[in-house]
């Protein structure tokens, strides 16, 4: 049978996923340090709110409250002996929410890093990392995931990892990595290299790309590099919500809806097919981006002065392949 995100894949121009879990959750009442995993169980009203919004905003695809539901990081609130439940109950949660929209809806299970340095530079063997994603993709395909979502890795072994604990675990996924300096992820990685990795994988993903980074002017640089490469998987942008900013004890991400609307459309027409957003992105904004990508009729790629002078400036001469940017004019502070 063909999995739920390939047939979507198959029949549209583009998939709009979801906006952010984190700010979300912080606008119901998360405490910075409290692990959002455990509200799975404790909460579970509030888990089916995070999903529903997304869904009534128009998303195709929307991600599981599991981002940080893996050993390594669930220990440091020892909770380490619950990863396959709490994996199973976000995943439960989000199959209840997509059933009953009216439509096909995607519950990707989210996968983030495990927060450990991979070896030979950090203590996080190949076979432990497999372990630790094995554990928590087990959990979400109990809990009835479509498939499983890597996202916000930096180092190249630790996607590789999850790419075989995907296959492990019989399951399809999809994978992005966050490139936010100077145009690479933190440890080097640059988009060019992303899609070498991502052609050598014996088990592939269904769709690769960026999330998260600086701003939605360096990520959609960053899908240029991808969509340069003539990759035949599809490609994932989901870009933050502007620049984040203290204000008032909070974080605030500046990008407004008409902003994120605009960096959809852009994003599309950079060769991306699934487009969401990430930190500070809301229902709000992706009302507006599912409104700009129905409305707005494809055009052509855009040029990196287009990107700088609709979103704002880069916050790096280079992406790391060599491309540099537009002679900058004056820097207006970045909104995207």
């Amino acid at each position: 049978m063909t999995d739920a995100l390939s047939k979507l894949l198959s029949t549209r121009d583009w998939l709009m996923a979801d906006g952010a879990t984190g700010t979300t959750l912080f606008n119901m009442g998360l405490q910075s340090g409290d692990a959002p995993e455990l509200w799975n169980a404790d909460h579970p009203d509030r888990i089916r709110a995070l999903y529903q919004g997304p869904v009534d905003a128009g998303s195709d695809i929307f991600l599981t409250n599991t981002f940080g539901g893996n050993a390594s990081r669930l220990k440091l609130h020892d909770a380490q002996g619950r990863v396959r439940e709490l994996n199973r109950l976000g995943a439960e949660l989000g199959r209840e929410v997509a059933d009953k929209a009216g439509r096909p809806v995607v519950v990707a299970g989210s996968v983030g890093p495990t927060g450990e340095i991979m070896a030979p530079m950090g203590p996080l063997t190949h076979e432990l990392a497999v372990e630790m994603f094995h554990e928590q993709a087990e959990g979400l395909k109990e809990g009835g995931a479509d498939v499983l979502w890597v996202e916000t890795i930096s180092a190249p072994e630790e996607y590789k990892a999850a790419a075989e604990a995907a296959r492990l675990a019989g399951m399809p996924w999809a994978g992005t990595m966050s490139f936010d300096t100077a145009g690479r992820t933190m440890m080097g990685l640059t988009s060019a290299d992303m899609v070498t990795m991502v052609n050598k994988l014996a088990h592939k993903p269904l769709a690769f790309g960026a999330n998260c980074g600086v701003g939605s002017s360096d990520l959609l640089r960053t899908v240029l590099g991808f969509t340069a490469q003539g990759p035949e998987i599809p490609v994932i942008a989901k870009g933050n919500a502007g620049i984040p900013k203290y204000e008032d004890g909070h974080i605030h991400y500046d990008g407004t809806p008409e902003l994120m609307a605009k960096y959809a459309v852009m994003a599309r027409d950079s060769g991306a097919k699934i487009i969401g957003g990430c930190c500070g992105t809301t229902t709000e904004h992706l009302k507006a981006m599912r409104a700009a990508l129905e409305n707005t009729p494809a055009g052509p790629r855009p040029t990196l002065e287009q990107i700088t002078e609709t979103l704002g400036g880069f916050s790096s001469a280079s992406d790391g392949t060599g491309e540099g940017v537009p002679e900058p004019r004056t820097r207006r502070r970045r909104r995207g």
